[in-house]
């Protein structure tokens, strides 16, 4: 009898115990862990624009930091828009026709608004920096404070490129590290959100030697982050990759990141704002692979040296004007680049790219292989 009572009782017990955490849990945290929110709706967000209507997102966006943030992302981004987005999309139109799958962008660190202005057809974006990677932050799970915060950081870290084109390496790498808003993740979804773009998925990546790529349960130990996203409900699905990894001999040597290049057939190369890496020795296995590797490359005079552009096997086309890199870069100056410029009369541009940023100082030349 007592043997029985028991199988009876303890159950009975736990179910009371049970009931009384459920009643007595507070009502928020519950609702909290319940809610999710969707890539997209993450990136529409810290982009400073409305999430879906049934987003539970939705509701922060009454908060007047959100508002705030919404009001000073959408100011910069509209004079980024006419003043640059929109003429090099306008540009990419006439003088890049026929794109490539893939596009590889070198010493990008979280660029996607130029890479998608030139290049916006690619089916597949390979981004290559020293910037930490970071995650997607849990923004229910924050306060209002902290999430003030992270939204300022990242209008503080896109701060640069949308006043003057380009990333300041040492100030971004310092920018991302740290915090709930950390690594490039959160400033891609930002400008994919502000390129139109609906964010689908996000996966964490390790390669190997071989080239082929591990897909991690989460943002520990990851070499690389893999982004997929729409334009629309029915259109194609495209693909940007990020990896953080040394493009230095010695580095690509280790890591193993040219075998996963190779992977991926030929492809449109751009360059920029590239603090003149590949004008050294210490960097040719780039330099060889982007030459071997690409069908077009756009550059400015940041990228590949000209000399190292072989005539007969690219037609060159320059584009603005050469004035010689800016004087921490004085020793970089090209007089075969001057020469270029001069003998081909370049055609102006009505927008400014790199380190001289202004339009009526900036340069690009197009490499076309006449043999692809």
């Amino acid at each position: 009898m007592m043997q029985t009572s028991n199988r009876i009782w303890l159950p009975t017990l736990w179910c009371g115990l049970l009931m009384t955490a459920l009643l007595c849990a507070k009502p928020g945290r519950a609702a909290e862990a319940r809610e999710q929110f969707s890539n997209a709706d993450a990136a529409r967000f810290m982009a400073g624009l409305e999430p879906s209507a049934d987003s539970p997102l939705r509701s922060r966006t009454n908060a007047s930091f959100w508002r705030r943030h919404a009001r000073d992302v959408n100011r910069a981004w509209k004079r980024l828009d006419k003043n640059q987005l929109s003429p090099i999309r306008a540009w990419s139109r006439t003088h890049l026709k026929g794109a490539q799958k893939t596009m590889l962008y070198m010493f990008s660190g979280p660029d996607f608004l130029y890479a998608n202005a030139f290049f916006p057809n690619a089916e597949r974006y390979v981004f290559v920096g020293l910037e930490p990677i970071g995650t997607v932050p849990e923004l229910m799970n924050m306060s209002n404070g902290r999430v003030a915060g992270g939204l300022g950081h990242v209008r503080s870290a896109i701060n640069t490129v949308l006043n003057v084109s380009f990333f300041i390496t040492k100030e971004m790498r310092k920018k991302l590290t740290g915090g709930r808003f950390a690594g490039v993740v959160p400033i891609l979804y930002v400008f994919l959100a502000r390129a139109g773009e609906h964010v689908e998925d996000v996966s964490y990546l390790k390669f190997g030697k071989d080239g082929t790529l591990e897909t991690l349960s989460s943002d520990s130990g990851a070499t690389g982050v893999k982004i997929t996203y729409r334009s629309g409900p029915n259109a194609r699905q495209q693909v940007l990759y990020y990896f953080r990894t040394d493009l230095s001999n010695g580095g690509l040597e280790r890591s193993g990141f040219v075998n996963f290049l190779n992977t991926l057939g030929p492809a449109d190369s751009f360059v920029k704002s590239a603090s003149y890496l590949m004008h050294s020795g210490s960097f040719r296995t780039i330099r060889e692979q982007l030459l071997t590797q690409s069908v077009r490359l756009v550059q400015d005079d940041s990228g590949i040296p000209l000399r190292y552009i072989d005539r007969k096997v690219w037609s060159v086309t320059p584009h603005g004007r050469y004035l010689g890199p800016i004087s921490i870069f004085s020793s970089r100056y090209q007089r075969d680049m001057a020469r270029l410029f001069r003998s081909k009369k370049a055609k102006s541009i009505d927008f400014g790219l790199g380190y001289r940023w202004r339009p009526n100082q900036s340069n690009i030349i197009v490499g076309t292989k006449k043999v692809p």
